[in-house]
């Protein structure tokens, strides 16, 4: 049987600082634990715009289809600002969501018990959270017809179009509740039915699903007041299921429970391959970070964390997940820290690659 194949787009910025120690922790499940990747790598974002005057090659968009999972660092920075739209860095991630057809991004806010007086929050609020946030990722107003800016009369107009079939609902809803499956089987779907039709047929097609999965709790929630909810008692919730909009809104509240961006990961999953994997694009969700790219101060763990999501999502290897999972929490427990995730009172200052140092000693302290 051949290996399972990895497409590796560092990209921008600070993403090929992180995506070399995630290929170092790669290597390492290859040597110890007998799981071998075929690995390439390719261009992305305004690196390939540099060498290609495109932000995503043909041939590279090709080979994304054709793997098993894509793995990416991140794209833009201020030497592309003045670029046309359609060739801006982020143009080349927006094609790899649409192509692929990626319609279930993946958000998780876990924080980390080392960290958890980074909240702005009270401790006590947010230490052990571990939230799922699943987003549909490839309709809503984002992408609905008509948009753009009109002259009406005397002024201009703005207008967005927030339109929802019902199998996009539907196939991101069985997304959500296949993982509240294999998490705490609770479910909670985020929209705005009291003002909005599209919210209407959301709920009722979420709740026409749920029929499908009777172990998982479902329950319903304006989206207003999920934001609100997530700031007043965030463990309440498991997994949350809601729409484009809402999900980009409600994710990026969700992310500074934990206190750091630097340590979230995000998986973007769509319709299963014929080997059964889905197409999957795994990604930190912070950006190219061009102030400190180069320096070796960035943190590494939210990209490793992201080829966790790989581990568990894209080739069946939970447990190899919770290894890796394990080991950043470890590092974290000892007090090792890079620039981002120091504090006043004190921890190790480590660089990227010190860090990557640190996480491959846990790796092999977990043998």
């Amino acid at each position: 049987m051949s290996n399972p194949s990895l497409l590796i787009l560092a990209g921008d910025g600070i993403g090929p600082e992180v995506m070399s120690q995630v290929q170092r922790v790669i290597g390492w499940f290859g040597d110890n634990r007998g799981l071998n990747f075929d690995v390439s790598e390719d261009l992305v974002g305004g690196a390939a715009y540099d060498k290609h005057g495109v932000p995503l090659h043909d041939d590279t968009m090709a080979k994304a289809q054709e793997v098993d999972a894509v793995l990416l660092g991140a794209v833009g920075g201020p030497k592309y600002d003045d670029l046309d739209f359609s060739v801006k860095p982020e143009r080349g991630l927006l094609r790899l969501r649409k192509e692929m057809d990626l319609f279930a991004n993946l958000r998780p806010a876990q924080c980390f018990d080392a960290l958890s007086d980074f909240s702005s929050l009270k401790t006590e609020l947010v230490a052990g959270l571990d939230i799922m946030i699943v987003r549909e990722l490839t309709s809503g107003v984002y992408f609905g017809e008509p948009r753009g800016i009109f002259e009406e009369g005397n002024e201009r107009v703005g207008i967005n179009t927030q339109r929802y079939t019902e199998s996009e609902i539907e196939r991101g809803a069985r997304a959500a509740f296949d993982l509240a499956m294999k998490r705490d089987k609770r479910l909670c779907s985020m929209e705005k039915a009291n003002v909005m039709e599209s919210g209407i047929l959301w709920r009722q097609v979420v709740t026409e699903v749920s029929k499908d999965y009777p172990e998982v709790e479902l329950s319903h929630m304006y989206a207003d007041n999920g934001a609100m909810q997530l700031v007043r008692a965030p463990k309440q919730f498991d997994v949350i299921y809601t729409d484009n909009l809402f999900g980009d809104i409600l994710s990026d509240c969700a992310a500074m429970l934990t206190g750091s961006l630097g340590m979230l990961p995000s998986a973007s999953l769509g319709a299963p391959m014929d080997n059964g994997r889905p197409k999957a694009l795994y990604e930190p969700v912070h950006g190219s970070a061009p102030d400190i790219a180069g320096q070796g101060k960035a943190n590494p763990c939210a990209c490793v964390l992201s080829f966790a999501m790989a581990l568990r999502y894209s080739f069946g290897e939970g447990g190899e997940a919770d290894r890796l999972e394990a080991a950043v929490e470890k590092v974290l427990a000892d007090g090792v820290r890079t620039g981002d995730l120091m504090q006043a009172d004190g921890g190790t200052p480590v660089s990227t690659t010190e860090m990557g140092d640190a996480l491959l000693a846990a790796l092999d302290a977990s043998l």
